[in-house]
């Protein structure tokens, strides 16, 4: 398969496990969060998906298209290994919802490189929350789900919250 025909079936997958999560957090208390602002597609679809819900983004160096940056005090720019401890301190297990984008591109660097994020996305998942991720989260918080129909396994990742 082509990268451009990967690229394609990732983005697919990701809308459509965006989609679920929205709609299965939507009556649900609690933040969304949004670990990665890249070019902001995510965030904007996640804002579109859940109106008037306040969605905190976490991006060391943001640099969106301007119709998806998100607003100062939703914005949280610095390394997420400093940020979301802080963050954690000042909100506790406050998350209906966590999407986590962020990547290097290469799973077995993301594997070193973002060891420490399934704990901290645990910590800061209220108990029963949807996390989701382009890349397997390990944590013995964090119960596998089923993907939604039409998302092969292993394309994307989601759980929730135990407790």
């Amino acid at each position: 398969m082509s990268r451009l025909d990967s690229f394609i079936r990732r983005l697919e997958a990701q809308r459509t496990v965006l989609n679920w999560a929205a709609d299965t957090v939507r009556d649900r208390d609690g933040l969304v969060l949004e670990f990665g602002l890249g070019n902001g597609r995510t965030y904007d679809h996640l804002r579109e998906q859940l109106p008037g819900r306040d969605i905190f983004v976490f991006e060391r160096d943001p640099h969106p298209n301007p119709l998806s940056m998100p607003s100062a005090p939703f914005l949280v720019v610095g390394d997420m290994a400093q940020t979301l401890p802080v963050f954690e301190r000042e909100h506790g297990a406050a998350a209906a919802l966590i999407h986590v984008d962020v990547t290097t591109g290469v799973p077995e660097r993301d594997r070193i490189a973002f060891a420490w994020l399934p704990a901290q996305v645990a910590a800061l998942a209220r108990p029963g929350a949807i996390v989701v991720s382009g890349w397997a989260l390990e944590h013995d918080a964090l119960e596998a789900l089923p993907l939604p129909a039409g998302v092969p396994d292993g394309r994307y990742f989601a759980y929730r919250r135990a407790g």
